[in-house]
């Protein structure tokens, strides 16, 4: 057997060559229909087998917990999912490795199997970027049971990561505030290449402002942020020769020497004894970005080196009708630090004088394996922080490596199906079901509530018992204000049955969504639960099933 190779390279097409083709291909080369278990292809044989392959059925894919001990999710990887299932066949070379691990399979199937697509499959959805909350399906499938059984892997796959990485990345952002600007640095620690693209795209979609990862911006059209390392710095002594330090004024074109305006800079603000190497390599960095000049400042010392080698190029670029973007903390105490180096600039601007004002206005970035709590801690020490880098602690989620998502048959040719458990949270809720959202008068989310599709709904101003999936004695009477149902048709038997919204408009939607939950739904410690919950035929369908289903045991 012949080792299988990528031979495709990366190739942009417009989202409207995309709809005039009407094939959505996968942002993600791997995403075919080998990228699935075992198991999922030996079911899609016996389901061949015994004549049952084209039974109508229709699963749910949810989870049953909230991520990092929190009380929210943003769910996330539609696209990625509607995009697969429009691509999804196997070719001629997908069948014949097939062969290879099923040899005995009849070639009438591997007939069928080369045909098969998505062209019968419905698929009902939350939008991308929702809040999202335990039990409520994320996608309803529906369609031949074989092939909506071949969709569970890679659609868990595609769905699982996705909505982790957003909700961590949202979790940030509610930890750092909302007027702080947040890059994701993770592209060097993540798990993989593809594991690197997911992250700067679902972080991106949790509220960050950009990435460092230069494919993910081309991919995405995301902004792409990034200065320079300590082996730059470090690359550079006293005796480093720069081929010149002249620098044409930004506005009278007139040359200026940069090092020795940075070095008479270093006088008028009164700072001695700075690396003299730190310096070079920092007027060498700003040389080839005038306009946009940010510096690491802890290679040696950050305030009694970086910081004041940083203030003298800002004040040799501002000689030359330049301004000076700010610096980078990478190490030490950086609440301490950002206070003293905020301390710093605002000095100089006062010893400077008016036209260098802005020099209070830096913007300091701060990375070093930021966590949450790291941001909430610093949060109470108080700092002078503008821009977190966060990378290690985002793109893996070290907090929680899996989000738990399922995937699980509710309805096989109109029949309910219920998977049981003695653990009661991973008893299944059977049946076609559709999620509501109610609010109260305040504009704020108080509970989902599951309804039977084609019940009766619930209705704004009017009273609901809302009622626990499981437990008999927790219920409420629900009056809500206002009533919004939670899934759509996103993809109909073939078709998109709505324009794909663009990434920007996704994390505006996700960032619009955050912003209606109640505070104490987005505390870090000891939140309250949101309430997830079923109308009272539901519960009545479910307990009925439940007992109808369940095996009698006898005792002698």
């Amino acid at each position: 057997m012949m080792d299988l190779h990528r031979s495709n390279d990366i190739e942009f097409v417009t989202t409207e060559q995309e709809s005039k083709l009407g094939v959505f291909k996968p942002l993600n080369g791997f995403c075919t229909s080998l990228l699935t278990d075992m198991y999922q292809i030996s079911m899609s044989y016996a389901y061949w087998k015994n004549g049952r392959h084209d039974n109508h059925a229709i699963f749910d894919l949810f989870f049953r917990n909230n991520p990092f001990k929190g009380e929210y999710t943003i769910f996330a990887g539609l696209e990625e999912c509607i995009r697969y299932i429009s691509d999804f066949k196997f070719t001629k070379a997908d069948i014949d490795y097939l062969k290879s691990l099923m040899p005995h399979c009849e070639e009438e199937f591997w007939k069928w199997l080369l045909s098969v697509n998505c062209s019968n499959i419905k698929v009902y959805a939350l939008n991308e970027g929702s809040l999202c909350f335990p039990r409520v399906p994320l996608l309803r499938i529906e369609g031949p049971v074989a092939i909506a059984q071949l969709l569970e892997t890679p659609l868990l796959c595609l769905v699982n990561y996705a909505t982790l990485v957003a909700t961590n990345a949202i979790r940030f952002r509610v930890a750092s505030g909302k007027n702080k600007r947040l890059l994701e640095f993770g592209l060097r620690r993540a798990q993989g290449p593809d594991g690197a693209i997911s992250a700067s795209r679902y972080s991106y979609i949790g509220g960050f402002d950009g990435t460092s990862n230069v494919l993910a911006g081309a991919l995405f059209r995301m902004a792409v942020k990034g200065t320079h390392a300590h082996s730059f710095v470090s690359s550079f002594t006293e005796k480093s020769v720069l081929p010149s330090t002249k620098l044409k004024h930004k506005e009278n074109g007139k040359e200026g020497d940069l090092l020795a305006l940075s070095r008479e800079g270093l006088k008028e603000l009164g700072f001695t004894h700075t690396n003299e190497g730190e310096l070079i390599a920092f007027v060498a960095f700003a040389l080839a970005f005038p306009n946009g000049f940010l510096a690491l400042v802890d290679t040696y010392n950050t305030l009694s080196s970086g910081v004041p080698n940083f203030l003298a190029v800002a004040y040799g670029l501002h000689q030359l009708g330049y301004r000076a973007i700010g610096l980078r903390l990478d190490s030490g105490d950086l609440a301490y630090l950002s206070k003293q180096t905020r301390s710093c600039f605002h000095e100089a601007a006062k010893k400077l004088g008016e036209a260098f004002s802005y020099f209070s206005t830096f913007d300091i970035v701060a990375s070093n394996d930021l966590n949450e709590s790291t941001i909430l801690s610093l949060n109470q020490q108080v700092h002078e922080i503008n821009t977190f880098g966060i990378g290690t602690n985002l793109v893996t989620c070290q907090a929680q490596p899996a989000l738990g998502g399922v995937y699980k048959l509710v309805e096989i040719d109109g029949v309910p199906r219920i998977k049981l458990s003695e653990i009661m949270g991973k008893i299944s809720l059977p049946g076609r079901k559709e999620a509501f959202r109610l609010f109260d008068r305040n504009g704020a989310p108080i509970f989902d509530v599951l309804a039977k599709v084609g019940s009766e709904r619930p209705e704004p101003g009017k009273r609901t018992l809302c009622r626990h999936p499981f437990e008999e004695t927790k219920r409420a009477y629900v009056t809500p204000t206002t009533v919004i149902a939670l899934h759509s048709l996103v993809w109909d038997c073939g078709k998109l049955s709505k324009p794909l919204p663009t990434l920007d408009q996704i994390r505006s939607f996700a960032i619009q969504q955050l912003a209606t939950l109640r505070e104490d739904h987005l505390r870090p410690l000891n939140p309250t639960p949101y309430k997830v919950s079923v109308t009272a035929e539901l519960y009545s369908f479910i307990h009925d099933l439940w007992l109808a289903e369940a095996p009698i045991v006898e005792y002698s």
